[in-house]
């Protein structure tokens, strides 16, 4: 069965950071590519990061400088570190692994980022 739980949201004010933790189970973790997804009120959920295989990573332009995808294959995780947070960063955030460039099916309950004075 595969699960993909995320946690490490929060409410921060505009400047600060957090690290978003996504485990999951019922996949080779390792065999993947992974991504973070942000669904940020009225709108769809969209890729903003994602790490290879290999550990190389992409982002949003928005995100570059900003924000490190990492992953440890031991434990199964996927990381979100992110600094300088701005209030458009705000949203719910999800991980997922893809096959062929598309996200699985499978959506854990997201974890909430709320940036704000």
């Amino acid at each position: 069965q595969v699960q993909l739980v995320e946690s490490g949201g929060g409410s921060v004010q505009p400047g600060g950071s957090l690290r978003l933790s996504c485990t999951t189970s019922g996949i080779s973790f390792e065999s993947y590519v992974l991504g973070w997804y942000r669904q940020a009120p009225g709108q769809p959920r969209a890729l903003v990061a994602r790490i290879s295989t290999f550990g190389v990573t992409n982002y949003i332009n928005s995100m570059k400088g900003r924000f490190t995808i990492s992953r440890d294959n031991a434990k199964n995780t996927v990381y979100l570190e992110m600094n300088s947070l701005k209030p458009d960063d705000t949203g719910v955030y999800y991980c997922n692994y893809l096959v062929y460039d598309v996200p699985s099916n499978y959506w854990g309950q997201g974890t909430q980022v709320t940036v704000s004075s």
